[in-house]
């Protein structure tokens, strides 16, 4: 368990408080899903849990299993809706762990055979870009309920 107190100013606490924008891909009662505003491959997308939860170190194991199914399912609609070949999936904890945002979120990013990663550069991703790829997703996520 981190001693760090969970910071309500993070911007994923914002984004859940309606504080600032985010392209939803998917939603539930403890989860939420949406694009990373500066993705490392096309389609990078975030999940998060509702609750305030700094990391991994510090959610109790059946917020962590209900936020793992969620990354499940969104990862399978980024590779249908993308046509990507396969899925990295990153999370990262405390500072020395590389996280940046203390809220626990898990990175699903479609990968292309043969395209690497791009380097985390701060660079924010172009809104109608973001826009459509978090469109291609819901409808991945809506035919697969269907």
């Amino acid at each position: 368990m981190t001693t760090m107190a969970y910071d309500e100013a993070n911007p994923f606490a914002k984004i859940l408080r309606g504080e600032l924008p985010a392209h939803k891909i998917y939603e539930d009662d403890e989860t939420f899903a949406f694009m990373d505003i500066m993705p490392r491959g096309d389609g990078h997308c975030l999940a998060i849990p509702k609750r305030p939860v700094r990391n991994i170190l510090d959610v109790d194991p059946d917020s962590l299993a209900v936020l793992m199914r969620t990354v499940q399912k969104v990862a399978r609609a980024v590779v249908e809706a993308l046509g990507a070949d396969g899925v990295t999936v990153q999370q990262f904890n405390e500072q020395a762990g590389g996280q940046e945002v203390f809220h626990l979120h898990v990175h699903i990013i479609p990968r292309f055979d043969g395209v690497a990663l791009r380097p985390h550069t701060g660079e924010m991703a172009d809104e109608a870009v973001l826009a459509e790829q978090a469109r291609k997703i819901r409808a991945a996520l809506e035919a697969s309920r269907a």
